[in-house]
């Protein structure tokens, strides 16, 4: 702005002008002294960049001594030695000013005077306060001694009318108007009109928001922020910045005038000038202008005092000062200038409320989008430790219209660039400034017009159930139904509608089912799953016209418009389909031939009837029509989806660990296993064991001669993948067995293992299959930190290997499947080629629909998934190492309601022969209990490991997750009645797992609140809810734990005082939760876990 411009209705030819104020320096008349010691004082202000003075009141003060309470406006303060004219005196001043090119601004209060002011004794009633009044002790200190006028008496209005008048014709350009909102609105309109050329400013600090709005709109040029207070984390800055935009720009101070300094309370010298320097650029970058009072640049410690100043004071100061700020206060007057044409516009907080650094935005105008000029101001909170700011955390909030920023930085700039730190030192401060960009201009559309009309109208999007856009299944269980939805939409008002076209993968023709609009553009379907295997859907939109038209025509008649043009519109619609339809449609040729001679209310009647939207609907050859692609979904068996698995070596189970173990004796265990409710029996690998490396007991490379070795070192002279281990049995001792099994209820899975012994005839009949080492050797299997020396692994990629060896495993699983088993647990998976694992899979489900493939991967959870996209039906899962009731609750919602959902089915083993969990390494039998329910009711899929319902847990050593004497590696012997066993409790779960649908998916799940953290609590319900359960589990197998919780009646419409029926379906007994809250024990010496039953009361369970 330019300070010398003058107002033409004053004398003075320095004025308060512009969109911003000028800097002013608050500067304290009596530690001056007299008025013509001043000019070397002045010169020194306008040299460090102010462009104006700001003074208290300069005229005779009351007993009080305060400036503010003036006792006689018509005379200057004594100590001012300038005569016995206040006006003159004023006159000088400004004159003293002007002359350094500085403009003056007065302090005013015109409802306080002196108590003992001339201008109450001389007109006593337009004063509130009554003479004589006793001194009241709460008021307060900076009050006392003055009385308040009443500027609704017309008599002090006129008065201070033409105050202003004489001071603003003597050269005062601006007012510094304290606690505006103590005057009536209608009086501060008289005061400003009366000194048009001046400019007021509103001192707001401290003022509630509710008061601001009352001072909008009277003609205040500024408002003033409370800027000087801010924590630089906190967002009632902006608040009260918009608040104040209102009224007037508001200015900005690094402290107040007569208000507690910056340094008073820092011990550390550097921390208080850090600390003003800081408050000091801030002040000049936020405020539309700026004001420093007297002595800040000095480091002064004590606040200015408007009523006991003593001569010298300044001089002391002065010399006395810590610091010397004349060089920022010349940096941030210059900032302020540079920032003066932003003045009204935008400033806002670009940083998160509590963000490492305060970033402000200014713009020269209201709206971003034509900003021509910008300042982005940092500030760092922490006056102790630098902090850097990412600007791609404040860049994208500046509107996107402007160019790059320009960090000032000594003599050169630094470009402010996404991706790059900008650091900030302890306390600094950042003006960063900008000007509009320069976007980015390319050629018009590569899309020619002919080729763009004939793009789709239609937009399908967000199709589900789809997974990776459809480059795999989703899947799903026979008999279900696919719920599908998309969201289908198009321009305009015009009608949709939409259609569900599925079918199995070995038919050609698409069936079809009508889909709903569900809301917002949102379309559902549903179609049936009547067979095994893969089944392809898509959606399918168009424009319905006779749809729109019937809707228009409608709503037409029924607000009483004239619809004959309408009428006849429909009259063609039907005779075009008629056309189309020909004799295909019964009845449209009819109708058509009926509208062309009707009268217009049986036009009406016939285009609206349902019978003719449905003739109409059938004949609608769907212009604009869009299908989407295909989307597959995987239809598999029950058993993919819900299961319980026993896991046992066959070898141990004669029951005697001298003697090996047969097919037959496995026969002998099939009705105890079935007894506890299993319904899979999974064998490790049976096939022939290698001789080399051969594992000893505990896993020792020092194997005795009748050590019978680990069955995962698959391979000898008897044979490999496709042979049975000798001293189990042949094929048809294998054979019996399965359909043994099959009579009990048991299907028999198989361990795919793609692991050779050394001694693997593969290795001699195809030794481009191994990638051997330059010594002639063949490196052992890995799986960090495990070690397999009896173990070689297949290359996938040898040059020899490609496709025989895919084609040789291929044909080992299809082995397998051709003599009756069709459920394979694959070991390893991830460590084997994802293409292979895809193609093989297929190959086996083409011809066996019915296979079931369960991977065991405990490796990242993206290739566990990728694992289930290719292929695998099931698959192991962090389940083992989830033991708290947060881990476990964050798990599940993982699996349950983001996108593995569609694909992922988890299998919850509690425990399997390399995994010898720690929590029961130690929690004994409620351990087992609790690892238990949580697995048989969180999954649709859970397995035991032989030995774990005799609590079967100790280590190899503390801390290893290995059994000691672990049956990989000998033949054990196992006492089914070990004391102390869970038989009864598994036998139970599985029991209530089977009669209850809920349990039958690990979906369903929804976490209810048990107010204790050893708690887990949460419900399983179908998708009707006609099989609902509640289940509380203790994860603590130490202590018994309480809790209340909450019954979740909410879900079954019910207020939270009613009741419902519950069945425990562990004890057997039946109760009644009377209300939302109940509280439950659960004592690990008992039962860790409760599995309850509900029905609203009244409904019989099984109704």
């Amino acid at each position: 702005m330019n300070i010398h411009e003058t107002s033409p209705e004053t004398s003075h030819d320095v004025a308060l002008a512009g969109r911003s104020m000028p800097p002013l320096y608050y500067l304290h008349p009596l530690m001056l002294g007299p008025l013509r010691g001043w000019g070397p004082e002045l010169a020194r202000i306008a040299g460090l960049g102010f462009g104006g003075v700001a003074i208290p009141p300069v005229f005779a003060t009351g007993a009080s001594g305060n400036l503010f309470h003036v006792s006689d406006h018509d005379r200057p303060h004594p100590l001012l030695e300038a005569g016995e004219d206040g006006t003159e005196a004023l006159s000088r001043i400004a004159a003293a000013c002007r002359a350094e090119g500085l403009a003056l601004c007065l302090d005013l209060i015109p409802e306080r005077v002196a108590e003992d002011s001339t201008l109450r004794a001389q007109h006593p009633g337009w004063f509130a306060d009554p003479a004589g009044r006793r001194p009241d002790p709460r008021t307060d200190p900076a009050l006392r001694g003055s009385v308040r006028g009443d500027l609704r008496q017309e008599g002090l209005a006129t008065w201070w009318a033409e105050r202003l008048r004489l001071w603003t014709q003597a050269g005062v350009s601006g007012f510094r108007c304290e606690e505006p909102e103590e005057i009536p609105p209608e009086a501060w309109r008289r005061l400003i009109a009366a000194a048009p050329g001046a400019r007021f400013i509103a001192w707001t600090t401290g003022l509630p928001r509710d008061v601001l709005p009352r001072l909008a709109g009277l003609g205040f040029a500024a408002t003033a922020s409370s800027a000087a207070w801010w924590d630089y984390r906190s967002p009632w800055l902006f608040e009260e910045r918009d608040a104040l935009a209102v009224i007037a720009p508001p200015l900005a101070f690094p402290e107040a005038p007569f208000g507690t300094r910056v340094a008073a309370d820092r011990h550390d010298p550097t921390l208080r000038e850090r600390i003003a320097r800081r408050a000091l650029a801030f002040a000049a970058g936020f405020g539309d202008g700026l004001l420093v009072p007297m002595g800040f640049e000095a480091g002064a410690r004590t606040p200015l005092d408007p009523a006991h100043v003593r001569a010298g004071d300044w001089a002391w100061l002065r010399d006395n000062a810590p610091y010397d700020l004349s060089a920022a206060l010349r940096e941030a007057t210059a900032l302020a200038r540079r920032l003066a044409p932003m003045a009204g516009g935008e400033t806002r907080s670009v940083a998160a409320p509590g963000a490492p650094v305060a970033a402000v935005l200014r713009l020269d105008g209201r709206d971003a989008r034509a900003a021509g000029a910008a300042a982005l101001i940092l500030a760092n909170p922490d006056v102790r430790n630098s902090r850097d700011l990412m600007p791609e955390t404040v860049l994208p909030e500046l509107g996107g219209m402007l160019g790059g920023f320009a960090v000032p930085g000594g003599s050169s700039t630094q470009a402010l660039v996404p991706g790059t730190p900008l650091r900030l030192e302890p306390g600094g401060v950042v003006a960063a400034t900008a000007k509009r960009g320069r976007p980015i201009l390319r050629d018009a559309s590569e899309l020619p017009a002919e080729e763009a009309v004939e793009s789709p109208r239609i937009a399908i999007e967000a199709i589900t159930p789809v997974v990776d856009d459809g480059r795999f299944p989703a899947k799903r269980i026979v008999g279900e139904v696919v719920a599908v939805e998309a969201d289908i939409f198009t321009d305009g008002h015009g009608k949709l509608n939409a259609a569900l076209l599925w079918r199995a993968a070995d038919e050609t023709e698409w069936r079809e089912a009508p889909m709903t609009l569900v809301s917002n553009d949102r379309w559902s379907a549903t179609f049936p799953l009547e067979r095994l295997g893969r089944h392809v859907f898509a959606v399918e939109g168009w424009i319905d016209v006779f749809a729109a038209f019937r809707d228009e025509l409608g709503k037409k008649h029924t607000a009483g418009v004239p619809v004959h043009l309408e009428l006849e519109e429909g009259r063609r619609l039907v005779a075009a389909a008629a056309d189309r339809a020909g004799s295909d449609i019964p009845g449209l040729a009819a109708l058509a031939a009926r509208l062309l001679d009707a009268a217009d209310a049986e036009r009406l009647a016939l285009l609206l009837a349902p019978d003719t939207a449905a003739m109409m609907a059938s004949a609608d050859d769907r212009p604009h029509r869009l299908r989407s692609a295909p989307m597959p979904v995987e239809v598999e068996r029950t058993a993919a989806r819900f299961a319980s698995w026993y896991e046992i070596f066959p070898r141990s189970q004669s029951g005697d660990p001298k003697r090996h173990g047969t097919f037959d004796d496995v026969i002998g265990q099939l009705p105890r296993i079935r007894a506890m409710g299993f319904d899979v029996l999974y064998f490790p690998p049976i096939h022939p064991i290698g001789r080399k490396n051969r594992k000893g007991r505990n896993n020792t490379l020092t194997p005795g001669p009748d050590d019978p070795g680990s069955p995962y070192a698959i391979g000898s002279e008897d044979g490999g993948h496709e042979a049975l281990h000798p001293e189990l049995g042949s094929l048809e001792d294998f054979e019996r067995l399965r359909q043994a099994a099959a009579d009990q209820g048991l299907e028999l899975a198989m361990d795919f293992a793609i692991q050779c012994s050394p001694d693997h005839p593969w290795l001699r009949e195809h030794p481009e299959w191994f990638d051997w080492r330059p010594d002639g050797t063949i490196k052992y299997a890995e799986n960090p930190p495990k070690k397999y020396e009896d173990i070689v692994n297949v290359d996938f990629y040898a040059e020899g290997a490609m496709p025989s060896l895919w084609i040789a495993l291929r044909d080992s699983v299809l082995f397998w499947a051709e003599r009756g088993i069709r459920t394979f647990r694959v070991d390893n998976p991830h460590t084997k080629p994802l293409p292979f694992w895809e193609w093989m899979i297929a190959e086996v489900k083409a011809r066996f629909p019915d296979t079931i493939f369960l991977s065991e991967a405990f490796t990242r959870p993206k290739v566990m998934y990728r694992l289930a996209k290719v292929g695998y039906s099931q698959s192991y899962t962090y389940f083992t190492w989830r033991n708290t009731k947060a881990e476990m609750q964050e798990y599940l919602t993982e699996l349950t309601t983001t996108a593995p959902k569609e694909f992922f089915r988890p299998h919850f083993f509690v425990n399997t022969p390399d995994i010898n969990p720690k929590f029961l390494q130690t929690s004994s039998r409620p351990g087992h209990l609790i690892r238990a329910a949580l697995a048989a009711t969180l999954s649709g899929l859970w397995g035991v490991y032989n030995g774990f319902e005799l609590c079967e847990a100790t280590p190899v050593a503390p801390g290893k997750e290995e059994y000691l004497d672990s049956e990989k590696y000998e033949i054990r012997a196992w006492d089914h009645d070990r004391p102390g066993n869970i038989v009864a409790e598994i036998t139970r779960l599985n029991a209530i797992r089977r009669e209850n649908p809920a349990l039958h998916s690990h979906l369903g799940v929804t976490f209810h609140n048990a107010f204790n953290d050893s708690i887990l609590y949460f419900g399983k319900a179908t998708p009707d809810r006609s099989n609902c359960l509640l289940v509380a589990v203790s994860m603590d197998p130490f202590n018994a734990q309480e809790a209340s919780f909450e019954v979740p009646l909410w879900e079954w419409g019910l207020p939270d005082h009613a009741s419902i029926e519950a069945e425990d379906l562990m004890r057997g007994n039946r109760l009644t939760f009377a209300g939302k809250m109940q509280h439950l024990r659960l004592d690990p010496a008992d039962l860790p876990f409760a599995i309850w039953r509900l029905r609203p009361t009244g409904t019989p369970f099984g109704a």
